[in-house]
Parts: C-alpha cells; structure tokens; sequence
C-alpha cells in the first residue's frame, strides 16, 4: 500500500520551475530517503504533502489524501522542520505538551514523560528551552514529531546539529518506528552516510527533476560493476602507476585512494586482463578487490552531470 505519493508534481516561483513534473511513491512502513542539493526542492515537496503549498500541476497525496483539505487526516501525520519553532520561555515538558493538546491528545503527559527519557532529556524536563543546546533542541523536535504516535513522519534533516552518539540514537529510533510501528518515515537529509544506513529507497531530485529512484543497494551495484580497487607490494603506488594505467585500454578512470589505486573499467574490459598486463609490465600487487561504491558517489554522479538514471 503507498503511503506517499507524487504525481506529475510541479511548482512554479517567480516563472521558476522548483518542481517539474516529479513523481515518486514511498510505500507502508518504508523509510524513504529524499535527496538534492540546497535549492533542489525537498523542502517544497514536504509543504505540497503537507497541504501548506498548492501545486500547479499534478498531485501530492499522503495515504490517499491531500492534505490541505483534511485536517483530521493532517493529525495523523508527524513533521519535524528545519527551524524547530519552540517557544523558548517554556520548558520542554510544557512545549510537548502544548503540541500533544494540538493533536487532540486528551492526557499526553504519560507519553511526554516517556519520550523525553527516550532521548535522554528528562533530566532537562522543565528547563526552558531557550537554554539548549541546537542539538538538544533538534531531539526535542523529533519528541513532537512523534509524540502522537503518526502513522507518517517527515523529517527534514533530523541529524542536523547533532553529535555522533545522538545520530546513532535518532538512526536507531527511526529503524525502531519503521520495524516494530510500522510507521512511514520521509527522509530530506545532506547526511547521506546516514540515509545509506537506514533508508530501504531513495530518490535524487536535481533541476527540478528526479534523476534517479531505487533501492540504495541497485543504486550503488549499477556504479560499481566495473570499478576495483589494486594495491601494490609494499604498501605505496608506485610514482608512475597511474600513468601507466591511464595508458591501457579499456581504462575508463583511475584515481588514488588510500594506498591504492581504483580503476575504472570501460565497456568488455576484464580485471583479469588488466591486472595481467600489470604484471607483464612489471608492478608486484598485493591485493586487488573489487569496489564498493556508496551513496555519495551516486548522488554526486545524478546531481553534478544532471543525467536520469536509465
């Protein structure tokens, strides 16, 4: 069942096309990464799912609904924003539960009292929140986010302002309210590290458009299957390895990385064969593995070339 969904969505600002024509969908319980540059949109798409913009053409639906005509549909729905928007004179037990009076709980105080020893601030309960931390701030926003237990959460840059050990912690309740609340969680994050640890799907939205939407583990096979990794005896690249390297065929690209060197293979081209003419031309390797790309590579590659996966 989609819980999300984006049909031939677009967005006009000042003759400027913001969106142009996206369209995605994020199923029940799924944690959804939504990536793109600074500018790119993400920010809009969440408003449009939201009800809080209008689209000028297509349609954004969450559980089948739009929002900005069904307020009791927008009470199942958790957001934590960018700015966090709490008063600063209040304490965070009496911010939570001002927001959970929002939502229509009768008696949140049980669920304050447990969010707030979830993520380690009830020893800070009644201070005011003007005196926090920005990632203090940041976890008391995720508490709101999902103080009424949503059955959707959209969470643009949950991780930002935290510090390692409270990005493991929100990486580990999100994972938690996907797997045992079957809750679908909505990801705009730049911590793409993150976004590979936890998100089952992403999309790459860059000139408006979506470059690239699939699961993180096709998207990173379809950059790797001709990219390995050699090193060489001895623990250094020799000085002319690369030039050396550059000058056989089949040699898409080739760059140093760590104490090694990753080769990238064009076409037909076989590893075998090049570590053969390696060795004919007399380097010694050491190891030779294949690579493993990663989410940044990916993303880099959709938003910098402004290709459409195929």
């Amino acid at each position: 069942m989609q819980a999300i969904r984006a049909e031939n969505l677009s967005k006009f600002f000042d003759g400027r096309a913001v969106l142009d024509n996206v369209s995605f969908s994020v199923e029940k319980g799924e944690i959804f990464g939504y990536l793109g540059p600074n500018g790119a949109g993400k920010t809009t798409t969440i408003n449009l799912f939201l009800g809080l913009l209008t689209p000028d053409s297509g349609r954004a639906t969450v559980n089948g609904v739009d929002l900005g005509s069904d307020d009791e549909a927008r009470r199942r729905i958790g957001v934590l924003f960018e700015n966090n928007g709490f008063s600063e004179r209040q304490s965070a037990y009496e911010n939570l539960r001002y927001y959970g009076r929002l939502y229509g709980m009768e008696d949140p105080d049980g669920r304050v009292d447990e969010l707030l020893g979830m993520i380690g601030m009830a020893d800070r309960a009644y201070d005011p929140v003007g005196t926090f931390s920005t990632g203090m701030k940041r976890k008391l926003g995720i508490a709101r986010a999902i103080l009424h237990k949503p059955e959707v959460l959209f969470l643009d840059e949950p991780s930002s302002g935290l510090d390692p050990d409270a990005q493991r912690m929100v990486r580990d309740l999100i994972l938690s309210l996907s797997a045992t609340g079957g809750m679908t969680v909505f990801i705009n994050s730049h911590h793409l590290d993150e976004v590979q640890r936890i998100c089952t799907r992403v999309a790459i939205l860059a000139g408006g458009r979506i470059r690239a939407e699939d699961s993180i583990a096709r998207l990173t096979a379809s950059g790797n299957e001709s990219s390995i990794w050699i090193a060489f005896e001895g623990g250094r690249v020799p000085e002319d390895a690369l030039l050396s390297l550059r000058s056989l065929p089949g040699i898409a690209g080739t760059e140093l990385e760590g104490e090694g060197i990753i080769c990238t293979l064009t076409g037909d081209a076989k590893a075998p064969d090049l570590i053969s003419a390696l060795v004919a031309a007399g380097y010694r390797i050491e190891e030779v593995k294949k690579r493993s790309a990663n989410l940044e590579e990916i993303y880099l590659r959709y938003v910098h070339t402004g290709e459409d996966a195929s």
